[in-house]
């Protein structure tokens, strides 16, 4: 932004502000200059979400379910595959982020070998992460175009694949953060609750109304899936080919008072977290098109939004779960955003617990909160949410005129991420 143009926003703030409108108000009133340097959004796509195990992806491959988002963004986009530069893919729980596979994946999906592609592990923002790897590289020069998106195959891989505990060095037992990377992330929820005074009531409440909005809100969640043919065999050994096209966690007719009665699932004698009040182990995929605005403009591509910024930021691993309470003012610091600015926030009901600690915290209003319901209805594919939350918000953004969302998550070790979008 030059002088004159940041001046000309200054004081047409400042008029605003004379007109008596609050700060937020009068910032949202002076929109951010359009740049042509600005990292858009081109397109998004995304699977419906899946039980793990059990559910309609259980015999598809995550580089299957990658390839079919993959070739869904750039072909909304009508984008020649060709000019796609890098593809920057989540994963948290196959070896080495699933980086072979998924470039396969690309390959499957038809996208030619010039494309480079990575695979990235920030655990559960590992999507978002690459979304913000793709947005940077664009932002220095090195991309024109580009592809962050996430996958995860919870039914085919396993935290044990992902961690050797044999392979361990002794000397983590003698320092306490290093010793609790080790902790369960259900043991982390007990922890975030104890220590915060979050209540099993609090929770299942929460938990409740996660499945509430979703079910309220299903056409609206249905109509950001891209429908994909899979085959799937049943229990006699019988394959037939199926079209999913529905997310399949959220449970009509949960209400707090049943979810009360569900046993703690890991501290069976002072634990409040539930398989009611937590995520849901999921298979899915989405992914996000990105590219710079003149790139865009002179290749004629649609422009959704645009990418503001990405923070992440370390906590203690025992109470992993507080880290979009930390990364959130974080993002909003280093974009210039206030919290008044921001319509939607989609921040990951990893637990509830940790969800409920971080919007009271920050004091993020209700109905601005994961208004399509949250993992616990929807389930946490884990390298995928990150990228699957951008697919919600800007679904939500368009549906309800809003301009400015923000995304967060808590990651395991302890971590938080959060990313700012603006919808156009």
């Amino acid at each position: 932004m030059d002088s004159q143009t940041a001046l000309n926003r200054l004081n047409l703030v400042k008029s605003h502000l004379k007109q008596g409108l609050t700060a937020g108000e009068a910032y949202r009133s002076s929109p951010r200059p359009i740049s042509d340097d600005d990292v858009v959004i081109c397109s998004y796509s995304r699977t419906a979400l899946c039980k793990a195990k059990r559910g309609s992806f259980k015999d598809t491959a995550p580089e299957v379910l990658l390839a079919h988002v993959l070739r869904d963004v750039y072909t909304k986009a009508k984008l020649d595959p060709a000019k796609i530069q890098e593809i920057s893919v989540g994963n948290c729980l196959q070896p080495g982020a699933g980086a072979t596979t998924s470039r396969m994946g690309g390959f499957l999906a038809g996208i030619p070998h010039t494309a480079a592609l990575h695979g990235i592990n920030r655990q559960c923002s590992s999507g978002l992460q690459a979304v913000s790897h793709v947005a940077n590289a664009i932002r220095v020069g090195q991309l024109d175009i580009g592809i962050g998106c996430g996958v995860e195959s919870m039914t085919n891989f396993s935290f044990n694949d992902s961690i050797k505990a044999e392979a361990l060095s002794e000397d983590i037992f003698e320092v306490e953060n290093a010793r609790n990377c080790l902790m369960g992330m259900g043991v982390t929820s007990d922890n975030v609750a104890k220590e915060y005074g979050i209540t099993r009531e609090q929770q299942d409440e929460f938990g409740a109304l996660s499945q509430k909005k979703a079910l309220e809100r299903i056409d609206d969640l249905t109509s950001e899936i891209t429908p994909m043919k899979v085959n799937i065999t049943d229990k006699d050994g019988n394959t037939k080919e199926i079209v999913v096209s529905k997310d399949e966690g959220i449970r009509p007719g949960t209400t707090a008072a049943k979810l009360a009665k569900l046993k703690p699932a890991f501290d069976p004698k002072e634990g409040t977290t539930t398989a009611g009040n937590a995520s849901q182990v999921t298979d899915g995929a989405a992914a996000v098109l990105l590219a710079r605005r003149s790139v865009a403009k002179a290749l004629n591509l649609p422009i959704e939004g645009r990418f503001h910024g990405f923070a992440a930021t370390g906590v203690p691993p025992h109470i992993m779960g507080i880290g979009p309470a930390v990364a959130i003012p974080e993002v909003l610091k280093r974009t210039g955003f206030k919290l008044d600015d921001v319509d939607i926030f989609e921040i990951n009901e990893a637990f509830a617990s940790q969800a409920l600690y971080s919007a009271e915290t920050l004091g993020v209003p209700a109905e601005k909160l994961n208004p399509r319901g949250g993992a616990i209805a929807l389930g946490h594919p884990l390298g995928a949410t990150g990228a699957r939350q951008i697919v919600t918000l800007f679904s939500e953004l368009k549906k309800t005129g809003g301009k400015i969302g923000v995304t967060s998550m808590c990651i395991g070790t302890g971590m938080g991420a959060a990313g700012v979008f603006e919808r156009e």
